[in-house]
């Protein structure tokens, strides 16, 4: 026998045989509906341990619709009919817009009037360029003595920081006149250059910091 969905009307082949007398509801393997299947049998080939009305649990799925030649509507027993599911839809609700308060208008800042425009100050004459001058020590800006003594101590001193290893095997060896005969002629001349030779040679300046720079205190040159 032939039986079909009412939810999508897929037809399938039911055994007559295994459908009892009283009717059986089967689930739609293609949308999950309902089938009530029910056929008229003689009560001789009823089985009488089955009372009519009996729910059983016949599966349809794994068997392929058929499509009878001439199709004939199926049949079934007014008290197995059973209504139509019905479709569980989901009602949309309508949710009203929510329109975000308006901000104030911020307030629009006066406009200030142009500014006069300033004229440019007329370039003032240039100051009248001073005769070329030799540059002046710092040392020799005042007082020329003590300008010249200052000027030997530094220079005294940088032989020592620049050849500190030097230095100290010249005291302990009593040997810096000879170690440091280069630099202190260098420096002499410099001295020279800058006191002038009149007052390196009236003084003993470069003399004394020889003696209490480079010779620590003691008497050497």
């Amino acid at each position: 026998m032939n039986v079909s969905c009412p939810e999508c009307s897929t037809i399938y082949r039911v055994d007559p045989a295994k459908v009892p007398v009283g009717g059986v509801r089967a689930r739609c393997s293609a949308c999950g509906g309902v089938i009530p299947v029910g056929m008229a049998v003689a009560a001789t080939q009823a089985d009488p341990t089955v009372t009519s009305g009996v729910e059983l649990s016949v599966s349809l799925r794994g068997r392929s619709p058929f499509v009878p030649p001439f199709s004939h509507p199926p049949f079934a027993s007014p008290a197995a009919t059973l209504p139509p599911r019905e479709s569980q839809r989901e009602t949309a609700v309508s949710v009203p817009s929510v329109t975000p308060p308006s901000l104030p208008a911020r307030p629009v800042p006066p406009v200030l009037p142009a500014s006069t425009p300033v004229s440019p100050l007329a370039p003032s004459s240039p100051f009248p360029s001073s005769p070329d001058r030799r540059p002046i020590n710092p040392f020799l800006s005042r007082d020329p003595g003590l300008r010249a003594k200052r000027l030997s101590r530094a220079l005294v001193s940088d032989m020592v920081a620049y050849y500190p290893a030097k230095h100290s095997e010249g005291l302990e060896k009593g040997t810096l006149k000879e170690l440091f005969r280069d630099e202190i002629k260098k420096s002499y001349d410099e001295y020279v250059a800058q006191v002038g030779s009149e007052l390196a040679r009236s003084t003993t300046h470069f003399q004394e910091s020889l003696n209490e720079v480079l010779g620590a205190g003691r008497k050497i040159f």
